[in-house]
C-alpha cells in the first residue's frame, strides 16, 4: 500500500502487493483511518488561535501596509513541477465537498492557471512563454508586495528547493531586486528519506531557507559585536563590499564548524551572511559607474567561502580564480574529510559504497569520492557550479554522487572523450586500483599525435590539467610529464601549483591521487617553477 504520488504525475504501477484490507496489520483499511483520526484528535486538543485563510494573487496581495510581522512562504520551485496541473487531480473532488463550506470562489471546472509563477517554455500566457525571465519578474512583484505589507522590522522566510543553479540564483535576484536584505540562509533537512519519491533516485533530502529584512528601515544585528546596521535605499562602493566579504566569511565558518555546520550546509550557511553586505544597498557599483550584477558578486562569494574553507585545513589556501569543476573538487572533498554528507559520513574508493540495483537488490561498489545526491548538490548549487556540465568529473546515480577517480578520467583528458573509461584492475598485494595507463596513454599519443618525444596538449581548465600531470607521473611518463609542464606552459599558471597544493591537502592520505598530485609537486622546483 503506497502513496499515489511517487513523483509529480499519476504513475501506471504494474506490480503491486494485494493487501487484505480487514487484516489489522500495517496497511489495511483501519491502519489509514487511525492515523487521520489521530491527527484530527491532536489538533482538536491543541487549543490553537483561530487562523484566517484568504485565496489571493500574490502579486497583488489584498494585506495593508506595514500590517504583518512576518512573511513565510514556500513559493513554486522554478521549473520542477506545474502544480496548477497536479493540483486539478484533487481540486475535481474538493470542489464538490467543500463548495457549500468554504467562501473560496470553487465555481471554476480547473484551478487558475493564466498567472501561475514557473518556468514552463510549452505554455504561452497573454503576454509570451512562461521562460525564465518571466519567472523572475513575476517572482520580483511578489517579494516588492511583500515588503510592502511586512512591517519594518518584521522578517521574511523563503524555503526553496530546486537543483538547478538557475532557479537559485533567479530566486536570490528576485528577492533583492524587490527590497529585501538577505541575512541568512540555513539548510534544513526537510524531505522523509524513505518516501517514494526518494527511493534509488537523485531526490532532495533538504530545503534551503533564506531569511529576509525589508530593506528600508530594517535592522540587522552582527553576531559577534551585536552593532546595529541600517539598510538604507543607496548605492554601495564595490570596493567596500569587497573588503567586507572576507572578513564576514572568516567570521561565520569557524562559528559554524564550532557548532558542527560543515561541508555542503557550511556553505548555504555562510552565502546568507555574504550576501546581506550586497543587498543591503539598492545596487551596488565599481568606480567607474558600472553596476555589479548578482552573478558577479556571488562568484566572489564562492571564491571566499571556498578560500576560508581550505584554510581551516592549510594556511595560505586561495581559490580565487579556479574554475567551477576545480571549486567543485575541493570542497567536494573537504565535505568527505569533515563528515558531513546528508545523513551519514562521506566515503573515499577504498570503503565500501554500496548502491541498490533496482529490483534485484544486487550490490554493487562505487569507486570514487562518494556523496550522498542532496550533499553533492548542495556544494554544486552553493559554489555556482552546473553539475550537468561536468558529466566527464561526476557520475549521479540514483542517490549517490560520485566524483570519479582521476584515471577514469585518461580518456577524456588525453583527447577520447567517446571512449570509456579506462579499465581498472586490482593486483593482489595492493589494496589500491591500478589503471592501464600504459595501453590509454599509448592509444591517445596516436589519436592526439603528440608521440614519445612530444606531449598532450593541456586541457581546458586548472584541474584538467594537473590531472593530466598526476596521470603522466602515475604512468611513469616523466619526460613526457616534463614537456607537458614546461614546453607546454602548463606549469607557467600559479593556479596550477595554488589548487594541487589543495588537492595534496584534501585527498585521503591513502589514495593513490594523493601520491600522484605529491609526485607532481615534488618535481616542481627541480623543473625550475
Amino acid at each position: 500500500m503506497r502513496s499515489s504520488f511517487g513523483r509529480q504525475a499519476l504513475a501506471m504501477v504494474w506490480d503491486f502487493a494485494e493487501v487484505n484490507p480487514f487484516s489489522g496489520q500495517t496497511g489495511d483499511f483501519g491502519g489509514a483511518i487511525e492515523w487521520v483520526t489521530r491527527v484530527l484528535s491532536r489538533e482538536s486538543d491543541a487549543h490553537l488561535n483561530h487562523g484566517h485563510a484568504q485565496q489571493a494573487d500574490a502579486t497583488v496581495h489584498p494585506l495593508p501596509d506595514d500590517s504583518v510581522s512576518a512573511l513565510i512562504t514556500d513559493p513554486p520551485y522554478y521549473d520542477a513541477i506545474d502544480y496548477s496541473v497536479i493540483s486539478n487531480f484533487y481540486y475535481v473532488w474538493l470542489r464538490r465537498a467543500l463548495r457549500s463550506l468554504s467562501d473560496v470562489d470553487l465555481s471554476g471546472e480547473e484551478t487558475p492557471r493564466d498567472r501561475e509563477i514557473v518556468v514552463d517554455s510549452t505554455t504561452t500566457m497573454g503576454h509570451g512563454k512562461r521562460d525564465a525571465k518571466f519567472f523572475e519578474t513575476m517572482m520580483r512583484e511578489v517579494f516588492q508586495h511583500g515588503a510592502r505589507y511586512v512591517m519594518p522590522n518584521g522578517i521574511g522566510v523563503v524555503v526553496f528547493a530546486h537543483k538547478s543553479t538557475s532557479g537559485w540564483e533567479a530566486q536570490l535576484k528576485a528577492l533583492i531586486d524587490s527590497n529585501w536584505v538577505i541575512t541568512a540562509s540555513w539548510p534544513v533537512d526537510t524531505e522523509r528519506p524513505g518516501r517514494m519519491r526518494a527511493i534509488d533516485s537523485a531526490a532532495l533530502a533538504s530545503s534551503i531557507h533564506l531569511v529576509c529584512r525589508p530593506r528600508l528601515g530594517a535592522v540587522e544585528f552582527q553576531p559577534k559585536n551585536q552593532t546595529q546596521i541600517s539598510h538604507n535605499d543607496n548605492v554601495g562602493d564595490y570596493r567596500n563590499v569587497l573588503q567586507e566579504l572576507p572578513r564576514r566569511i572568516h567570521e561565520w565558518m569557524p562559528r559554524l564548524a564550532e557548532e558542527g555546520v560543515v561541508g555542503a550546509d557550511a556553505i548555504f550557511a555562510c552565502i546568507g551572511p555574504a550576501l546581506e553586505i550586497f543587498s543591503r544597498y539598492s545596487e551596488v557599483e565599481k568606480a567607474s559607474g558600472e553596476q555589479v550584477t548578482l552573478r558577479e558578486y556571488l562568484e566572489q562569494v564562492w571564491a571566499a567561502v571556498a578560500k576560508e574553507a581550505l584554510n581551516m585545513i592549510f594556511e595560505g589556501a586561495d581559490a580565487t580564480g579556479f574554475e567551477e569543476d576545480a571549486r567543485l573538487t575541493a570542497m567536494w572533498l573537504w565535505t568527505l574529510s569533515t563528515g558531513a554528507n546528508g545523513n551519514g559520513s562521506g566515503k573515499s574508493r577504498d570503503e565500501d559504497n554500496e548502491e541498490d540495483e533496482g529490483a534485484s537488490s544486487k550490490k554493487t561498489k562505487l569507486n570514487g569520492f562518494v556523496l550522498e545526491y542532496d550533499a553533492a548538490r548542495k556544494i554544486a548549487q552553493g559554489l555556482g557550479a552546473r553539475m550537468e556540465h561536468l558529466s566527464s568529473l561526476l557520475e549521479i546515480k540514483g542517490d549517490k554522487a560520485r566524483l570519479l577517480p582521476v584515471g577514469e578520467r585518461t580518456r577524456h583528458l588525453f583527447g577520447k572523450e567517446e571512449a570509456e573509461a579506462p579499465a581498472a584492475k586490482r593486483k593482489k598485494k595492493d589494496p589500491q586500483f591500478k589503471f592501464d595507463f600504459a595501453k590509454e596513454i599509448g592509444e591517445s599519443e596516436e589519436v592526439g599525435g603528440w608521440g614519445k618525444k612530444g606531449a598532450p596538449k593541456p586541457g581546458s581548465t586548472v584541474l584538467d590539467r594537473i590531472h593530466q600531470s598526476m596521470i603522466l607521473f602515475a604512468a611513469g611518463r616523466t619526460e613526457a610529464m616534463k614537456r607537458f609542464l614546461v614546453e607546454e606552459g602548463a606549469g607557467n599558471d600559479a593556479r596550477f601549483w595554488r589548487l594541487a597544493q589543495a588537492l595534496s591537502a584534501l585527498y585521503p592520505a591513502s589514495s593513490e591521487e594523493k601520491r600522484w598530485v605529491d609526485g607532481v609537486l615534488a618535481r616542481k622546483k627541480g623543473l625550475g617553477f
